[in-house]
């Protein structure tokens, strides 16, 4: 049961981060909204009226974080089942898939049923390749297993699961000897998802929004989709997070020319994972040059005249469009798509709607620009850049170093105003909301590096922009109460340049401190979240 909303709680005795006061260190909430900020001394004046007085003893209050891309179902999935993000070798993940079927196996009386698990990575393995069909079925003991691949836009699927996806063999891309992808991949997913009761479904979903809550979330975005989830999907996870007792949920619904599915499924766009390609991990991420470990260019799904009749369909109704697109390809294609749509509806109405791309990754200086001219959201992921980045990493072998250091440019888009959402895409990297602002500001590519407050607000406040709704995601009188209490310890200014930073700790610049971020560096502890003036973790 959720507690009462008409309560008044007031926090003191630690800091506020709040533009409303640099230095304040108390702040008062009235039902679900911020009634005040300001000093110790001044909050005396409010002890009495209180129903609620907590003593923060030094902890750091700011705005819940907002993840914007988000697969519940899969990530709680990931959470509470099989997971192998971080597997070191092919045979520690074929021991896993075998501990885990064997277990499903008694706990069904024999029967395991669809097996659904997630995180291989083969570039991470000495082996450099995945399970082949017939290690995959010996490890899953006759089940039948999906199991997406980290980056999941391939995967794996047993006998037993292909045998329960009815005229497989002939879809693109499948395979019979080693991962799905594309349409293959689409159906398998599908068919395993199938097969989840409503229990596992609420309990997945419960777990994700349990993990977001204890980690500062307070908000997600679900981006769902006829490829992704399911119509049922996305409408449990809407109705679960309606209960109130959670994080909040706005649903995205990525259909081609869906917007009357969007809108009776209760989504606020008609976006997120519209898939224009796929992933780079994959080789399916759409490129204009071939990857460098394989001679092709990796997939298209849509193209930009396609592009054009979703946004131009989209913006005629005043909803939100959005497109996945990772590769320099597929963003062309978005970016010309939208263009299009532009001229045909009008430029001023596309932009007044703030379409969304999902991951942009692959942008050069020209498709920068071009994000500014049509006002399109980046919604990205600074996760990817943290577990695949760098010299060595999966983006250097799939791309050569030097494409690999182009990607994911947070720099470049922040300098030219282009509004950025930070998200985790979970289950593709983790629920970590700190994590990510660390990545962003801690860039494998120094040049795309920008500062922890930006990359703060990114991941606070860019959320609520992505939604349309500028006033959300900070701390002032009159703002919705959504915020997490953290022990954080002493509170710095990190940004890229250190002659901007030495000048920001001085107290006189007033720029308010976050936690120290720096590499290595323990991350903040979330003591509460608070959504809407509810309490939804209390550690």
């Amino acid at each position: 049961m959720t507690e009462r909303t008409s309560r008044t709680v007031l926090l003191r005795g630690g800091s506020v981060y709040s533009p409303a006061d640099r230095f304040a260190t108390a702040m008062l909430v009235e039902g679900e909204h911020v009634a005040w900020v300001g000093s110790d001394g001044a909050a005396e004046a409010y002890a009495d009226v209180a129903d609620e007085i907590v003593e923060l003893d030094g902890a750091l209050v700011t705005p819940a974080f907002v993840d914007a891309h988000v697969h519940a179902t899969s990530a709680g999935l990931a959470l509470t089942g099989l997971d192998l993000t971080g597997c070191p070798s092919l045979g520690e993940a074929l021991e896993r898939i075998a501990g885990f079927a064997s277990a499903a196996a008694r706990q069904g009386g024999g029967t395991a049923g669809v097996l659904i698990g997630h995180g291989w990575d083969e570039t991470r393995w000495a082996e450099g390749r995945p399970p082949t069909q017939a290690e995959l079925d010996e490890a899953a003991g006759g089940a039948a297993l999906y199991l997406s691949r980290t980056d999941v836009h391939s995967a794996l699927a047993s006998t037993a699961l292909r045998a329960l996806t009815p005229g497989l063999e002939a879809l693109p891309g499948h395979s019979a000897d080693g991962p799905l992808t594309r349409e293959a991949h689409h159906a398998v997913r599908r068919a395993a998802l199938a097969h989840l009761t409503p229990e596992q479904r609420r309990a997945a979903q419960r777990a994700t929004l349990a993990r977001a809550a204890a980690l500062g979330i307070g908000s997600l975005h679900e981006c769902a989709g006829p490829d992704i989830s399911s119509e049922q999907d996305l409408t449990d996870l809407l109705a679960l997070a309606a209960e109130g007792d959670t994080p909040e949920v706005f649903g995205y619904w990525g259909e081609l020319g869906g917007v009357e599915a969007a809108r009776r499924l209760g989504a606020v766009g008609a976006g997120g994972d519209l898939f224009v390609d796929g992933a780079l991990g994959s080789h399916t991420a759409c490129l204009h040059t071939p990857y460098q470990d394989v001679p092709h260019t990796g997939t298209a799904y849509l193209t930009a005249e396609q592009v054009a009749d979703h946004v131009a369909a989209c913006t005629e109704a005043g909803l939100q469009a959005g497109f996945h697109a990772i590769g320099d390809a597929a963003l062309t294609a978005v970016l010309d798509g939208v263009r299009a749509a532009a001229d045909r509806v009008g430029p001023a109405r596309v932009k007044a709607l703030r379409h969304r791309v999902e991951h942009a990754e692959a942008l050069d200086d020209k498709a920068v620009a071009a994000f500014v001219e049509l006002g399109l959201v980046a919604s990205v992921q600074p996760a990817f850049d943290a577990a695949w980045g760098g010299p060595e990493g999966m983006y250097a072998q799939r791309l050569g170093a030097e494409r690999a250091a182009g990607l994911n440019p947070f720099a470049a888009l922040l300098r030219a105003g282009v509004p950025l959402a930070f998200g985790s895409d979970a289950p593709v990297t983790a629920l970590d909301p700190w994590g990510t602002v660390r990545a962003a500001a801690f860039h494998r590519t120094p040049e795309h590096r920008i500062s922890v407050r930006a990359a703060f607000t990114a991941h606070t406040r860019g959320g609520w922009r992505a939604l349309g709704r500028d006033q959300d995601g900070v701390l002032v009188p009159g703002a919705v109460a959504s915020y997490a209490v953290w022990s954080a310890g002493e509170l710095v200014v990190q940004t890229p340049d250190s002659r901007v930073a030495g000048w920001s700790t001085d107290p006189r610049s007033g720029t308010p401190g976050l936690p120290d971020l720096t590499p290595g560096a323990p991350l903040p502890v979330c003591r509460r979240t608070v959504v809407r003036g509810r309490t939804v973790h209390q550690a």
